[in-house]
């Protein structure tokens, strides 16, 4: 049976309100009181139970954190930068994995909501706003990661995928490709259509006769990127793309694996390729995998860091973090 602090009182011989203050206050107690209440706790094994004073004083001790994709490198590396950051303030983070799953990021949501979490940091699917508005409304704030806020309701920070895109594909011209593709999906997730975006930027203004056509995939996994692959390889050689760009580096790694594990494919020589995220895997491929890097853990950290600010304050006004992507050049673009 768990020891109560009125089972410290008791042996100590103060009152339940002596040992609160021991535990809470301890200057406004007697040195003597503090000595016969520690001995207690020492006797008894007590462990204060600090979840539920903090419930009781309406503080949450966690914060939680809903991500879009738990199998990604990048959105771990994220998240481990938001629990550096929490454990700095003694504080704990609570994971949930949505798998591009809407109805899972509605059901972690909820779970959150009822746990009375601090606030809620989320990497979301499609359109969140409504949802967010309705927590911040019962008190829990929000901070949106790995998307901008456009309409600014919401706090954000994110890395500039529109202009990770337009690097991207920059970079591929610039080393006398012309046939580009993009792969990636679902279309529903902002930040992939904004890499789109930027990359279709960077074609049309190169005004060199260069093309870019999507191939879609069902998810931003390296299963998916391989399919692709394998799609390519049934194509005459004249008729495939000289050039890939990859949603992130999960697909990338998958194109690999299907165009030159499976089909031969010559990277570089016939088939260029860059993804995007940055991940470790990306530099430890058969052929090392040029990328846009996120700086994933700092952008953690500044997400739980405004979180807790909003949490404090809720008058603050919503801010927009944006991060510049930084272009990694490996062997899949060099010649």
């Amino acid at each position: 049976m768990a020891v109560r602090i009125r089972d410290v009182a008791q042996l100590a011989g103060v009152s339940v309100g002596t040992v609160s203050n021991v535990l809470n206050k301890p200057d406004e107690v007697s040195a003597d009181s503090i000595a016969r209440v520690q001995r207690a706790i020492d006797e008894l094994g007590y462990v204060r139970n600090d979840a539920a004073r903090r419930l009781r004083a309406g503080i949450s001790a966690t914060v939680g954190f809903v991500v879009l994709d738990g199998q990604n490198p990048f959105f771990n590396e994220v998240v481990r930068g938001a629990e550096d950051e929490a454990s700095r303030h003694g504080i704990a983070v609570l994971v949930g994995n949505t798998d591009e799953d809407p109805v899972r990021e509605g059901m972690y949501l909820d779970l959150f909501e009822e746990q009375r979490v601090r606030g809620v940091l989320i990497a979301p699917y499609g359109d969140i706003t409504r949802r967010l508005t309705l927590l911040r409304e019962r008190g829990i704030p929000a901070v949106l990661v790995d998307r901008i806020n456009l309409e600014g309701a919401f706090s954000s920070v994110a890395t500039d995928s529109v202009a990770g895109g337009r690097m991207a594909a920059e970079h591929l011209l610039a080393i006398g490709r012309r046939r580009l593709a993009f792969v990636g999906g679902p279309f529903d997730i902002r930040q992939v259509r904004d890499r789109l975006d930027g990359a279709r930027w960077a074609v049309e203004a190169a005004d060199s006769g260069a093309t870019i056509e999507v191939i879609a995939t069902r998810a931003l996994t390296v299963e998916e990127g391989a399919a692709a692959g394998r799609r390519l390889l049934q194509r005459p050689p004249s008729q495939r793309p000289d050039a890939l760009f990859a949603a992130n580096d999960l697909v990338a790694l998958g194109l690999l694996q299907g165009l030159v594990v499976d089909g031969s494919v010559l990277v570089p020589e016939q088939i260029a390729l860059i993804g995007f995220d940055d991940i470790a895997f990306a530099a430890a491929a058969a052929v090392p995998i040029s990328s846009v890097r996120q700086p994933s853990r700092a952008i953690g950290q500044t997400a739980l860091r405004i979180l807790l600010e909003q949490s404090a304050d809720d008058t603050l006004i919503p801010r927009q973090t944006v991060f510049r992507p930084e272009l990694i050049l490996r062997a899949s673009t060099r010649l």
